[in-house]
């Protein structure tokens, strides 16, 4: 049998990381190589993992994070409002199938970003798919998906992520195109995706901050249910950066 002829034939079936084993285990010398049975289950796991590995990235890079952050760097301690037991059950997931969101709130510096982002690459690399936004972005976006007909398909898209990050909410007033936008989403994803929202302004002054009763009541209804409330504290990590 031609080995060779067995490896293009993987890869023209899109099979790499099995090829790419195949190959490495070819190299080996004749007395370490492998029974038929090992083999198969050697080259088998290394396609496993090559896919995961691939997904992983194609999630990452999707993503679109704005912070290469990881949970193991977040600061945790009784002045910064946060533990590392919380933080680890967040970056576990489970609240990502649970369908629950995570509400961080403080002032400015204080790394609400830094953590979302965290739990975000946490996110994908449990094997979820998540995206995230500033609000600026988001609600430049949004304007373009009106202004070129595709708001119905780009709200589906945001939807089909497990975990949607929208950062720094309430620094710019929402119009009625940005409330009924926030509510779609929110209703698409209800009971099937969580949302991290991160904001300077406490979570009890969003109401107000939506500026329209019946689209602030659904909108918050759907938001707290079930949330996870963090409230972030201290001086800010910038100053300290910085110095």
């Amino acid at each position: 049998m031609n080995s060779q002829h067995t490896v293009e034939q993987l890869k023209s079936l899109k099979l790499t990381g099995m090829a790419k084993r195949y190959e490495a285990e070819l190299s080996l010398p004749v007395h370490e190589l492998q029974d038929p049975h090992a083999l198969v289950g050697i080259i088998t796991q290394a396609e496993v993992e090559y896919r995961d590995h691939s997904r992983t990235q194609k999630f990452l890079k999707s993503s679109k994070l704005r912070y290469h952050a990881l949970p193991e760097d977040i600061l945790c301690n009784p002045e910064r409002g946060v533990t590392r037991e919380q933080v680890l059950r967040l970056s576990g997931g489970m609240f990502i199938e649970k369908g629950e969101n995570v509400l961080i709130t403080g002032a400015t510096g204080c790394g609400k970003s830094f953590l979302a982002c965290a739990l975000g690459r946490s996110s994908c690399l449990l094997g979820y798919r998540t995206q995230y936004f500033g609000m600026n972005k988001f609600l430049e976006a949004l304007a373009q998906a009106r202004l070129d007909g595709t708001y119905l398909k780009w709200i589906r898209a945001i939807s089909a992520n497990k975990l949607l990050i929208l950062d720094d909410f309430g620094l710019k007033a929402l119009n009625n195109d940005a409330r009924i936008a926030v509510l779609d989403i929110l209703e698409d994803r209800y009971g099937n995706g969580a949302t991290i929202i991160t904001s300077q302004l406490p979570v009890d002054t969003w109401y107000a901050f939506i500026d329209e009763p019946t689209l602030a009541d659904a909108i918050m209804d759907r938001l707290s249910a079930s949330a996870h409330r963090i409230a972030l504290t201290g001086k800010s990590l910038r100053n300290k950066k910085n110095h």
